[in-house]
């Protein structure tokens, strides 16, 4: 199985996501690999839910395609929730969320949009096997994130 590196709480995370990302999130604290490390959600209108999706993405694509080199690169990246606990410790309201991230190598995904769009519609174009062999291409991981909503 493929392990990608824990970034890093060096940097402010609400600085990292608007430069990488252009947006601003309602977000303190750290990455959410622990508890201990959780990533606050500062008050907002949007549900958590969708806040914390949105983030576990971000931290996804930076962990997965943005901090690697361009060979090790994924793309095709995409987040979902598999269970949630809401955890009270010390006056303090956590969500412990899995989520399944399916991604695939950026060339081989590129190769394999391409191969589509060159042969879809033609006689020797076996669209079973293309879509079976991009399933096989698929990376599956789960992981934790961790957010402390007060």
């Amino acid at each position: 199985m493929m392990t990608f590196e824990q970034l890093s709480n060096d940097n402010n995370i609400q600085e990292v996501i608007k430069s990488a990302f252009n947006t601003d999130m309602p977000i303190d604290g750290a990455w959410g690999y622990t508890k201990e490390a959780s990533t606050t959600i500062t008050t907002s209108d949007t549900p958590y839910t969708q806040i914390e999706h949105m983030f576990a993405s971000m931290r996804a694509y930076i962990e997965m395609h943005m901090t690697q080199d361009e060979a090790s690169r994924y793309g095709s990246i995409n987040v979902n929730e598999l269970t949630r606990e809401e955890i009270d410790v010390d006056s303090n309201k956590y969500h412990k969320v899995i989520y399944e991230i399916t991604a695939m190598k950026e060339s081989l995904y590129t190769a394999f949009i391409k191969e589509y769009k060159e042969k879809y519609g033609k006689k020797d174009f076996n669209l079973n096997k293309h879509f079976q062999q991009r399933k096989e291409a698929t990376l599956r991981r789960e992981v934790t994130h961790w957010f402390k909503v007060s």
